[in-house]
């Protein structure tokens, strides 16, 4: 008999077979028993301790009650169709609801039996209930691993129940597949690891996991899997980062030449921040290495990105090569050369851009020009990984706010020289410390923190639908003063779902609180086509328009530096960094800029703390940190494509700790035997041969 292991396929698991193999593929990604064994529990029910229902009250996040289940009837028609069950103890009874799977629970449930439930408790119209609560029935001596006092409870779907894989059906089958291999279990981190950071054995955290006997046990278990799971997203990372080092060549910027010398000295508007002279050096010391580079650059919203960039390309330049900017809309890769041209004047350098907009005639010159060698600096959208753009040398690229771009995308640009040109990623939008190490922990990284030097900070208000005659005021005001406003919107049209302020309704508003001829007011929403939306842009940011009434397509890529006022309807419908990206689209003049956030009196915990926020703060990183902790990193913009943050336990807004001591713990490793050559290692080394190659810089960058 074939002995079963951790990669074995999970239908071969006792108890599972063909079919419900196929379910647990399709509904959780469970593949083999070592993907069961890492689904682990998502909380513990404390065994022991039982709620009466007379304790009970709607603040609860969660109660346990033993009860009996004493009626279960259908009420309701067609969409409002539920489950009613009658749920009592000695201190009172409650109901039960359930709106989806009636027929299979009508059959699983039995009236007048013992149950253990858990779920949240509510009240409506005095009476006291639980929503699709976890349902157990009560055996006194039932028989477990360890004395089962902490019970794990396993994520599920209505297809697994119906095949008896709920939470306790999940949790019969880690018992086992504990069973089955733990004999073959070996410790994939090795005995001078568990003993540095005191983690317990691999076997032992196991059973304490999915079976802790008491609390300490089961929180042991959990940070010695969480630490692995970072240890080895940074030991993949950090050891793709110096193979790609070692294995691609790249150009070598060894002269800080005229083109640069002569923006630095007759064309540069402003003084450089000490921040982004610090960046520009990094730049200049890695572009003469004889590596390719692989920066990230991150700034907030009008840090002065852009001209550490410029002047990137004009280093690639002297040397001898081209460069070029991919951003991702058209909008925003106009601005980029608008931008530039007016930078450099006529007599530096050669730029121009490249988008689905181009003429054909103009877009043959533009690839006749790049073949030759005779233009130096190309801007664009995805127009620039056309096979037909082919460059003379490429030998820099910026891509702006990347994660906009998917993998294919980004490597095609890669690949558009035979040595591989630098590449200089760059994104307005913070990133927490936690997520850049994870995300881009095989890229060096740089951060622009200052703001040049003039720059007011935005003052930003929220107000309530009921001072808006005060905002229309203050906005009278602004615009007698000469200055113009933006007002943005969640949506275009009226959501039957959503009780918003939409664009066209607001619009109807405003036109008669602002009316022709004395004012003016440009429309942009997502569903204009190219030509009209630049048609508005342009009206506004020649001032023929003072107000501009817009969707969030204006978040990135418009920089009107008389614009002084940024009223954001229904901010409480917006994500943080959506928030703080729309209200640096102001206080890019000399002037007081306001931001004002519009929201609706009725507000939940989370959008009343995503409002104070942006009233508390203008440091994008303290709020790229508040929005981690918010929404979870998998949700933030971007994130999810690396395929890396994934994680099956570790969280990087509750792990921040972890993660800096596992990625200590490898770049230590790596000082101290950077071939992974000794025998201690040799457990890394069978990992990195399994799964590290999965993925590499042009994958997650």
């Amino acid at each position: 008999m074939v002995e079963l292991s951790l990669v074995t396929p999970i239908a071969y698991l006792k108890g599972v077979g063909p079919q419900k193999a196929d379910l647990l593929q399709k509904e959780l990604q469970i593949f083999t028993i070592g993907d069961l064994l890492q689904h682990y529990p998502f909380r513990y029910i404390d065994k022991t301790q039982f709620l009466k229902i007379r304790q009970l009250h709607p603040d609860m996040h969660g109660a346990q009650v033993l009860g009996r289940l004493i009626s279960l009837k259908e009420v309701g028609e067609k969409k409002g169709k539920r489950l009613v069950g009658q749920f009592k103890d000695d201190t009172g009874s409650m109901e039960l609801v359930w709106f989806q799977s009636l027929s299979w629970l009508k059959k699983s449930l039995t009236v007048g039996a013992p149950y253990i439930i858990y779920g949240k408790p509510s009240e409506f119209n005095g009476i006291l209930s639980i929503t699709h609560p976890e349902m157990e029935l009560y055996q006194k001596a039932e028989k477990r691993i360890g004395n089962m006092r902490m019970q794990p409870v396993y994520s599920s779907t209505e297809k697994l129940k119906k095949f008896n894989l709920d939470s306790k059906g999940l949790q019969k089958l880690q018992e086992v597949a504990i069973a089955t291999v733990y004999r073959t279990l070996n410790d994939p981190l090795p005995p001078y690891i568990l003993q540095a950071h005191e983690l317990m054995p691999f076997a032992q955290a196991l059973v304490s996991i999915h079976f802790p006997e008491n609390e300490q046990l089961m929180q042991a278990a959990i940070r010695r899997f969480k630490f692995e799971e970072l240890f080895f997203i940074q030991l993949r990372l950090l050891r793709n980062k110096q193979l790609n080092t070692k294995k691609y060549k790249g150009h070598r910027f060894g002269e800080v030449g005229e083109k640069f010398n002569k923006f630095f000295t007759q064309r540069l508007p402003f003084p450089l921040t000490n921040a982004q002279k610090r960046v520009i050096k990094e730049i200049r010391l890695d572009t003469n290495t004889g590596a390719q580079m692989n920066r990230l650059v991150q700034g907030d919203v009008g840090s002065g990105k852009t001209v550490v960039a410029l002047m990137s390309m004009l280093l690639a330049i002297d040397n001898g090569y081209q460069a070029c900017m991919m951003a991702p809309t058209e909008i925003l890769a106009t601005q980029h050369y608008n931008g530039l041209k007016e930078l450099l004047g006529d007599a530096i350098c050669s730029v121009k851009l490249l988008t689905g907009s181009t003429p054909a005639k103009a877009r043959r010159i533009i690839h006749q020009e790049l073949e030759d060698g005779s233009l130096d600096i190309l801007i664009g959208t995805h127009a620039l990984i056309e096979d037909k753009v082919k460059f003379k040398n490429i030998g820099f690229v910026v891509i702006d706010e990347q994660h906009r771009f998917g993998v294919e995308q980004r490597a095609k640009l890669w690949r558009k020289n035979l040595i591989p040109p630098h590449m200089l990623v760059m994104t307005a939008t913070p990133i927490p410390r936690t997520l850049a190490m994870t995300m881009y922990g095989d890229l060096d990284i740089s951060v622009i923190d200052e703001l040049p030097a003039g720059r007011k900070p935005i003052k930003t208000v929220h107000f309530f639908e009921n001072k808006r005659l005060r905002v229309f005021g203050f906005m009278r005001e602004e615009i007698a003063k000469g200055r113009q406003i933006y007002i943005v919107y969640p949506l275009i049209k009226e959501s039957e779902k959503m009780d918003l302020l939409y664009l066209e309704a607001g619009l109807e508003g405003l036109l008669r609180e602002f009316p022709m001829p004395q004012y003016h007011i440009s429309i942009v929403h997502g569903k204009m086509s190219v030509k009209d939306k630049d048609f508005e842009m342009q009206r506004f940011v020649k001032g023929q328009t003072q107000i501009m009434v817009a969707t969030t397509v204006i978040e990135v890529g418009v920089n009107v530096p008389n614009a002084s006022v940024m009223v954001i309807e229904n901010a409480e419908r917006f994500g943080l960094s959506q928030l703080h990206q729309l209200r640096g689209r102001v206080g890019r003049g000399a002037e007081q800029s306001y931001c004002i956030l519009m929201s609706s009196n009725k507000l939940s915990k989370e959008g009343r703390t995503r409002l104070e926020t942006m009233v508390q703060t203008n440091d994008g990183f303290e709020i790229a940190e508040v929005d981690l902790q918010l929404r979870g990193p998998g949700d933030l913009s971007g994130t999810q494509q690396s395929g890396i943050l994934e994680m099956k336990i570790a969280d990087l807004a509750k792990d921040q700790a972890l993660l800096s001591e596992a990625r200590q713990r490898v770049i230590q490793i790596f000082q101290e035997d950077p071939n992974l050559a000794s025998p201690e290692n040799h457990l890394l080394v069978q990992f990195l041969n399994q799964r590290g190659a999965a993925i590499s810089w042009d994958k997650i960058s």
